[in-house]
């Protein structure tokens, strides 16, 4: 136990250094070049006459941060996903999240051309939580209890149904360029107006899973081991399916369904921190913001001045190391 503990704090003071120096050179680098004078300059004495400094403090800045939000909030999401229904592969997506949001943006495209920026990110997150309720609505319809097996196949049903009405939607109305570069994954749009609105929430939902952290790890063990211990199921799993939707339904609504975070990270954490949810949800939480921030850095800088949407990158880097991890697992299990 005493070695878990060390591992932890280890990986967390290594990633939270991780996540300090990948933060400054994503204000520092970017798809044009900017002086490193000029960025000091615009962090601390900006000079809004400089087109320069306004990007650092209006461009580089909020999507910095929202890497880190989006991050977290993935990776968090896709580890409470994994506890709650004790399956390794399922992530926000099993609720319809990433369906429910992308939905409302189709509509938004189609129907509602002139909205702001802003406007679609409250849309997407509002058919987020619509799809969620939804499979909770089927899920409840006819038992009371929230089986994992059932929330799988509820959320698998919602979200092929709302991704045919999104695909109809976008041949329907021409929308389909701009539909599939939000579903590539990308923070470019972020600015500090939307993070002002979706920074509190995400937080709070961060620390809420870490609360919450000792009772998933106890609803890993299974429905009848839990209930033994006298943990309350239902009231866990709600308290926990909210917290994904607040994390998850920000973070697409903010940077569209990025792929393989919430997926892969906690796979990566487990392997280093243990397979208790009080050591995975902080590991989470620091590596996914790590690994967004790198993913975007690359994206902008690859290709400089195009940029690679974030979900190629990630795609990119998650295929290799999720097959690399399965392959290692599968040994563990023959041996």
């Amino acid at each position: 136990m005493k070695q878990r503990n060390w591992r932890l704090y280890a990986f967390l003071v290594l990633s939270v250094i991780a996540v300090l120096v990948t933060a400054v050179l994503s204000v520092f680098l970017g798809s044009t070049d900017i002086s490193w004078q000029t960025v000091l300059q615009a962090l601390f004495a900006p000079d809004m006459s400089s087109h320069q400094q306004i990007a650092v403090v209006d461009l580089r800045l909020p999507r910095t941060l929202g890497d880190i939000l989006v991050g977290a909030g993935l990776a968090v999401s896709g580890a409470i996903m994994q506890g709650v229904t004790r399956n390794p592969l399922a992530d926000s997506g099993l609720l319809g999240i990433n369906a429910g949001a992308s939905f409302a943006l189709a509509l938004c495209l189609a129907f509602l051309t002139h909205v702001s920026f802003g406007f679609t990110i409250l849309a997407s997150f509002a058919g987020a939580a619509v799809s969620m309720l939804a499979v909770f609505g089927i899920l409840l319809l006819r038992h009371r209890n929230l089986d994992s097996a059932r929330l799988v196949l509820a959320g698998l049903a919602v979200s092929l149904f709302l991704t045919a009405l999104t695909q109809g939607i976008a041949i329907l109305t021409s929308t389909g360029q701009s539909l599939t570069f939000w579903t590539a994954g990308g923070v470019a749009g972020i600015r500090m107006e939307q993070l002002r609105v979706a920074a509190p929430v995400m937080i709070l939902a961060l620390a809420g899973s870490v609360l919450l952290s000792s009772k998933l790890s106890i609803l890993s063990l299974g429905d009848e081991a839990a209930q033994g211990l006298g943990l309350d199921l239902n009231r866990t799993k709600s308290a926990a399916l909210i917290l994904v939707l607040l994390l998850s339904g920000s973070a697409v609504a903010l940077a569209g369904p990025v792929s393989f975070v919430g997926l892969l990270v906690p796979h990566v954490v487990r392997h280093v921190v243990g397979s208790t949810y009080q050591a995975i949800i902080p590991a989470s939480m620091t590596a996914g913001s790590v690994f967004m921030l790198v993913a975007d850095l690359v994206s902008r800088t690859v290709n400089a001045p195009a940029e690679t949407p974030v979900g190629l990158i990630f795609a990119v880097i998650g295929v290799p190391v999720f097959i690399a991890i399965s392959r290692r697992g599968i040994r563990h299990e023959e041996v």
